[in-house]
């Protein structure tokens, strides 16, 4: 059953800069049931816009859920292009990209879900853990993975600003501008970031970090449910000063 959470209007919440609209999904990691029927609300939700929409896709696309290449088929071909898709770079697709170029990886990745992508395309003989053959996997995968899902990976963006709303997969480190941020930090921090209090008048919307419920702070907004094991995919609607979420139910 899907859910939709409002919130209640804030009207010191900064404002999107660059659309009337924005949308930011969190954490899919092979749910592509879940991501079709999130799209779905986010379509119908976005009748009623005044103006253009973006959707942020804030990353970890892949590993865990049964379908990462499916995911990433339905990122690049069933999205209409009126949302101005913008797809941010996780931990998990710094996993996978690494996998490709240092096999040696292989258990790390496979030991965090990423069995699982390697299953969703095609490739499900020779995968026994730590005993697997990882630079054959890897060579195997190169190959059966589409170009177009190749260039995807090679072409995620790393963060995302919109007024005073900042977009990464994991958060930001405290204290440093925005344009001086390590990519690593990005994709893989935690405890600096979710420890902080405000980040300079900035708030930073965020996956990475699970929560049972979307967490809604003056200073950051955590959209990562769970959803390939909850079954709630979230996102949360900025919309002028107002902030509300939709989701999948779990």
């Amino acid at each position: 059953m899907l859910n939709r959470l409002f919130q209640s209007k804030r009207a010191s919440a900064p404002q999107p800069a660059d659309a009337a609209r924005v949308y930011a999904v969190g954490d899919i990691h092979g749910r592509l049931d879940l991501l079709r029927a999130l799209y779905a609300r986010i379509e119908d939700d976005a009748n009623d816009a005044p103006g253009p929409c973006t959707i942020v896709f804030l990353g970890d696309y892949v590993d865990r859920g049964p379908d990462s290449a499916g995911v990433i088929e339905f990122l690049l071909e069933g999205i209409d292009a009126r949302f101005s898709p913008v797809f941010l770079k996780g931990n998990h697709e710094d996993l996978w990209k690494r996998f490709l170029d240092e096999p040696e990886i292989g258990p790390a990745w496979f030991d965090t879900g990423g069995v699982m992508t390697v299953v969703s395309y095609g490739i499900r003989e020779g995968l026994s853990g730590r005993a697997a053959n990882f630079p054959a996997i890897a060579l195997r995968l190169r190959e059966a993975m589409p170009a177009a899902h190749h260039a995807f990976l090679d072409g995620l963006a790393l963060s995302h600003q919109s007024g005073r709303y900042v977009f990464a997969h994991a958060g930001i480190r405290p204290r440093v501008p925005v344009e001086r941020q390590d990519p690593q930090d990005l994709m893989w921090i935690r405890r600096e970031f979710l420890g902080a209090d405000a980040f300079g008048g900035l708030c930073v919307v965020h996956g990475h970090s699970q929560v049972t419920e979307a967490v809604d702070l003056p200073h950051r907004i955590a959209v990562d449910t769970g959803a390939y094991h909850s079954g709630r995919l979230t996102c949360v609607v900025l919309d002028g000063a107002d902030r509300r979420f939709l989701s999948t139910g779990g």
